[in-house]
């Protein structure tokens, strides 16, 4: 069974989503028969990389709430996240621009650390406060899951795995990825938004299921009776 995420590293609900999805996997009787792929998804492509206001300034700006509100709404979403065991210092983060961060996250999967680079990423950005577009940061956390540093400094001076991000974001245009978190099972079944862990295990079993059950055939019989011949271990006969 294959299954394709679309988030981004800044998506509070995208870490949320992968927890739940992560859970409900780790309770699925051929979770070692899964393949998990993470796609690249830039909520907000024209966000600038050096951060001029704080996360709660952030989202009243962006939904046009008073600071205090949107500062009352982090700390509910930190509520939700604490429950999946996940630690949001709204305090520390940098809302930053992904681009690089995804490029590097496309490396990652190349090597197959894909991942675990996806999780470093974004523990980096809600629990440590780190700023995931500076490139040393980069570079230090790809160090840290196992990838070379020379080749992430590399094709972070260039535009290196662009088009690989830029691939997924249009793949995503044109299968209808309004937002995200997107989870796509075996092309065939979408969920959209961190639904809770039971729905996760319930498309689980329904996808694996169908994908591994043998269908009942049906005798096709046609409007206009005619003979015909068939054989079996004992001779063939007309009928």
């Amino acid at each position: 069974m294959k299954i394709e995420v679309w988030s981004d590293f800044v998506c509070p609900f995208c870490y949320m989503g992968k927890r739940r999805l992560e859970n409900a996997l780790e309770n699925f009787t051929h979770k070692n028969d899964v393949i998990l792929q993470y796609k690249s998804y830039e909520l907000n492509p024209a966000a600038e990389t050096m951060p001029v206001q704080n996360i709660h300034e952030y989202l009243a700006e962006t939904k046009g709430m008073p600071v205090e509100e949107a500062k009352a709404m982090n700390e509910s979403v930190g509520r939700q996240a604490a429950e999946l065991g996940l630690d949001y210092n709204f305090e520390k983060m940098q809302h930053t621009n992904t681009f690089d961060a995804h490029r590097v996250a496309q490396y990652a999967e190349e090597q197959g650390k894909g991942r675990e680079m996806t999780e470093r990423l974004l523990r980096a950005y809600f629990s440590e406060g780190k700023l995931i577009s500076d490139h040393a940061a980069l570079i230090e956390l790809a160090e840290e899951v196992g990838l070379d540093a020379d080749a992430v400094t590399t094709l972070l001076k260039v535009d290196d795995y662009a088009i690989h991000v830029r691939g997924d974001e249009e793949q995503a245009r044109q299968i209808g990825v309004q937002g995200v978190p997107f989870f796509v099972f075996n092309e065939k079944y979408a969920i959209s938004g961190a639904q809770p862990e039971e729905v996760f295990k319930e498309v689980l079993e329904q996808v694996w299921e169908e994908e591994n059950s043998t269908p009942d055939l049906e005798i096709f019989k046609p409007k206009k009776k005619a003979e015909t011949t068939y054989c079996t271990d004992e001779g063939c006969e007309t009928i």
